[in-house]
C-alpha cells in the first residue's frame, strides 16, 4: 500500500483520486483549500485535509493545481529527498519544480480518463519510478518520452479527448441527420470509437492494415474513406494539435525565464 497525496482536486485531481479508488494499492489524500472540492472527493479518499504539510507526508506527492498556482504549492511544501512529487501541471518544466524541493520529480501528463482506468499518460523522468510507475499502471496505460516531448503530449493525450468527443459528436449529429435516436447514435458511436481504439492496443496490426481490413471492395466503408481521403481533414487535425501543442509551448516559456 503507497501513500499518496493529490494536492489540488479540480477536474484532473478528482480523476486521479476517483481512479486508484477503484484500486485497492494506494491510499489517498485529497488536499484543496476549497472545501466544496474536498466533499466531493471524500467518498473515494483515506482523508481530505485543507493543509499542504499533512499531504506532505506521502510518499508520492502529485500536484495537480493549474500552473498559474504551482509556485504558491511548492513554497507551501517542504518535501525530503527520500519522497517523488509529480507535477501534472501543463508546460511547467520539471527543472522549475526542482528548484523549489529536494524530492524526486516526474512530470506526467494524464488525462480524464484516469477515472475509469482507461488513462493515457506520458511521464518524464530522469529513472524509471517503480511508485509513480505502478500509480500509472493502475489508472490506465503510459509511455516514458524525454521531457522535450511534452509539449506534443500534452496535445495529444492530455488535449485530446475533448477532440476525440468532438469526433463523436460529429459522427453521432450525421447519424441522427440520416434518421436514428439520438441517444442510439450517441451510444453506437462512441463505442464504436471505444472498440476501434482497443483493437489498436490489443493488435500487432498496423493503422493503415486496420483501415483495410474494414474496407472491403465495393462496400459501404470504402466509399466513406474515399470521402474522408480527398478531405482535408488530415491537415485540420494537425493543425488542432499543433495549436495545443504551441499553447503548451508558450505556458513552458513563462517558467523557463524565471
Amino acid at each position: 500500500m503507497t501513500d499518496v497525496s493529490v494536492i489540488g482536486c479540480g477536474h484532473m485531481g478528482s480523476a486521479l483520486i476517483k481512479g486508484l479508488s477503484r484500486v485497492d494499492t494506494h491510499r489517498v489524500t485529497a488536499c484543496d483549500l476549497d472545501t466544496d472540492m474536498l466533499e466531493a472527493v471524500e467518498p473515494y479518499c483515506a482523508r481530505t485535509t485543507t493543509d499542504v504539510a499533512e499531504a506532505a507526508t506521502a510518499d508520492v506527492v502529485v500536484i495537480a493545481v493549474k500552473p498559474a498556482a504551482i509556485e504558491a504549492v511548492l513554497d507551501d511544501l517542504d518535501l525530503p529527498a527520500s519522497a517523488t512529487l509529480v507535477s501534472i501541471a501543463a508546460g511547467v518544466p520539471r527543472a522549475f519544480v526542482q528548484q523549489h524541493t529536494d524530492a524526486e520529480v516526474v512530470r506526467v501528463m494524464p488525462n480524464l480518463a484516469a477515472e475509469t482506468g482507461n488513462m493515457a499518460a506520458a511521464v518524464a523522468w530522469d529513472e524509471p519510478n517503480s511508485a509513480v510507475a505502478g500509480l500509472l499502471d493502475d489508472l490506465g496505460e503510459y509511455v516514458a518520452i524525454d521531457e522535450e516531448q511534452m509539449d506534443v503530449a500534452t496535445a495529444l493525450n492530455g488535449s485530446g479527448p475533448a477532440f476525440v468527443y468532438y469526433f463523436i459528436q460529429s459522427m453521432q449529429k450525421a447519424a441522427v441527420a440520416e434518421g436514428l435516436d439520438a441517444d442510439a447514435a450517441e451510444t453506437l458511436a462512441a463505442q464504436t470509437f471505444k472498440g476501434a481504439a482497443e483493437t489498436v492496443l490489443r493488435t500487432d496490426e498496423d493503422l493503415e492494415s486496420l483501415i483495410d481490413a474494414v474496407c472491403s471492395e465495393g462496400g459501404t466503408t470504402i466509399e466513406g474513406m474515399e470521402v474522408l481521403w480527398d478531405s482535408d481533414v488530415e491537415s485540420v487535425v494537425g493543425e488542432t494539435l499543433g495549436a495545443a501543442a504551441e499553447r503548451s509551448r508558450e505556458l513552458a516559456s513563462g517558467f523557463d525565464d524565471e
